[in-house]
């Protein structure tokens, strides 16, 4: 029996294709993986790694996998690598500082006019270049009434809040009513103009995106959804269901891809994944840097890699399908644009130009 052939028994509905079932049948230890993929050698380093750095992976994410070693995309995001247990001085478990930021749990306040609330840690998939390593599959706690109480209060303290971002762990793995609880309360706040979802579940669990939940979601807009496509191979017909569901629903479906060596750090794999995000109505919003997370050294490029891509996608792809790219600054320095340096010098009477072709052009001063 393999993931694609034939996880479930066969019914007229396979559970395979209702989300409870598919998290709570996640794949969560290597060994339970060898059963499906028997090529894989449990090494002693791996089996280290999977203990240091929980696992979980929903079993649609893993009938991804088209070979089990880390050449293949799904597969080195989501299994365990011995190369987590890699160290260095300039890695951390919180590089974003955002333990330093958080005025109670749950809530992280870095940029004046938004906050991010931390509903839950728990995963579909525990994607092993996740920026909170420290919470994913640690720390399956969500909010509790009172403190979603006292992040009501502390909005309504700080009217300079405009904008709150519902993340975790995924915000999406809670059960229809609990997530609407949260952003009720949340829109119950005057001052509150934009609630966004970030989640990877309509990459790794489409299923999830059910009419309950998009029907729910309209009543609070502007609702926006952030989501986490890393390959073309991510972008599937669940996918592109789950991601036209939300759109038809009125919610806007941006993405943030992470840099990731060996995986994406190609112009052309990007380029295919801005175009196939696009065609799915899903836009090109971040390209992120690796944050120096412990256990992602070996997922880390050069800046220059992702310049280099920036270069290349500008004058092959229209704007709209061009992301942003992106450095979260560690210790809470923030997050700041990198584009390629398209001016060669700044004369008396004009700039000098080169464009993504290499061409010469001035641009005379204004008087």
């Amino acid at each position: 029996m393999t993931l694609k052939e034939g996880i479930f028994e066969e019914t007229e509905e396979p559970p395979s294709l209702d989300w409870h079932w598919q998290l709570k049948n996640r794949i969560q230890t290597l060994s339970e993986l060898k059963s499906f993929f028997p090529t894989l050698e449990l090494t002693e380093n791996l089996l280290l790694a999977e203990s240091k750095f929980p696992m979980a992976i929903t079993p649609y994410y893993a009938s991804l996998i088209k070979s089990c070693d880390p050449s293949d995309p799904i597969f080195a995001m989501s299994v365990p690598q011995a190369e987590e247990l890699i160290e260095n001085q300039y890695l951390s478990n919180d590089p974003l500082h955002e333990e330093g930021h958080m005025p109670f749990p749950f809530l992280v306040h870095r940029y004046h006019d938004r906050v991010l609330l931390i509903s839950t840690g728990t995963c579909g998939v525990y994607c092993r270049h996740c920026t909170r390593k420290r919470i994913a599959g640690r720390d399956n706690r969500v909010i509790s009434s009172e403190q979603l109480e006292q992040v009501v209060s502390y909005l309504k303290e700080h009217p300079e809040v405009h904008d709150v971002i519902i993340s975790g762990g995924d915000p999406l793995t809670l059960s229809t009513s609990a997530l609407e609880k949260i952003i009720s309360q949340i829109r119950s706040v005057s001052t509150v103009d934009i609630i966004r979802i970030g989640s990877r579940v309509p990459v790794i669990m489409p299923m999830r995106i059910t009419d309950e939940l998009t029907n729910m979601l309209k009543k609070y807009h502007p609702i926006f959804i952030n989501t986490h496509f890393n390959h073309p191979d991510e972008i599937t017909k669940e996918s592109t269901y789950a991601c036209g569901q939300l759109v038809n629903a009125g919610i806007p479906v941006g993405n943030q891809t992470v840099l990731l060596k060996g995986i994406n750090d190609n112009p052309e794999i990007i380029e295919k994944l801005c175009r196939g995000l696009i065609k799915i109505r899903v836009r090109p919003y971040y390209l992120f840097q690796c944050d120096l997370v412990n256990g992602t050294e070996h997922f880390r490029t050069d800046i220059s890699c992702g310049i280099e891509i920036m270069h290349y996608l500008r004058g092959r792809l229209s704007g709209l399908a061009i992301p942003n790219f992106i450095v979260d600054l560690p210790n809470g320095g923030g997050k700041i644009e990198l584009l390629p340096n398209y001016i060669l010098s700044n004369e008396k009477d004009n700039i000098v130009f080169q464009n993504d072709k290499g061409e010469i052009f001035n641009y005379p001063h204004s008087n």
